[in-house]
């Protein structure tokens, strides 16, 4: 069954951090792993690990991400659908949906995410803090917000057509 799982999923190494405890003895040297693993077609999730070794650390996060794996609404599966703002602690990323061939144009961590989820063309901008912990945490809580117009239509009683507008109607 783990044979099947590498396969389906990409997973990407985010960081590995290097901590210290010092001891009597001298230091002992632990490690920490962020791990993003997706499906490349709208499912993505992303987790921690700490172990003494980088393989186990890795090990852990990975198994971490696969457990909080969150579903994303794709715009005919190459962008988002919408602009959103995400915050989480000192955080905050812009996400711009995009034209096709842009590809992804976005930094540190949100680029393996938008890999991993299978998004193609996304403009990505983020502010405040460089923590990969928390540029994660805001670009989830912003995949959180986002909505498709099918679901927007569902609450608001209309149809797809009403809510979305066509080329002509823009121009």
């Amino acid at each position: 069954m783990m044979d099947n799982d590498n396969k389906e999923f990409s997973e990407h190494l985010v960081t590995i951090n290097r901590v210290a405890k010092v001891v009597k003895g001298g230091r002992r040297f632990g490690f920490a792993a962020i791990m993003i693993v997706g499906d490349n077609k709208g499912r993505v999730g992303y987790g921690t690990g700490k172990a003494k070794e980088v393989p186990e650390a890795v090990r852990k996060a990975t198994e971490n991400a696969k457990n909080k794996m969150v579903r994303v609404h794709l715009k005919d599966n190459r962008t988002i659908h919408h602009d959103i703002v995400g915050r989480f602690g000192a955080g905050k990323v812009i996400l711009r949906s995009a034209a096709p061939g842009t590809g992804i144009i976005a930094g540190g961590p949100m680029r393996a995410l938008f890999e991993s989820l299978g998004i193609k063309d996304v403009v990505a901008k983020s502010t405040g803090t460089s923590n990969p912990h928390n540029m994660l945490k805001a670009t989830f809580n912003a995949f959180k917000i986002s909505e498709s117009p099918k679901s927007v239509a569902a609450k608001r009683s209309k149809k797809i057509t009403e809510i979305v507008k066509s080329k002509q109607e823009q121009n």
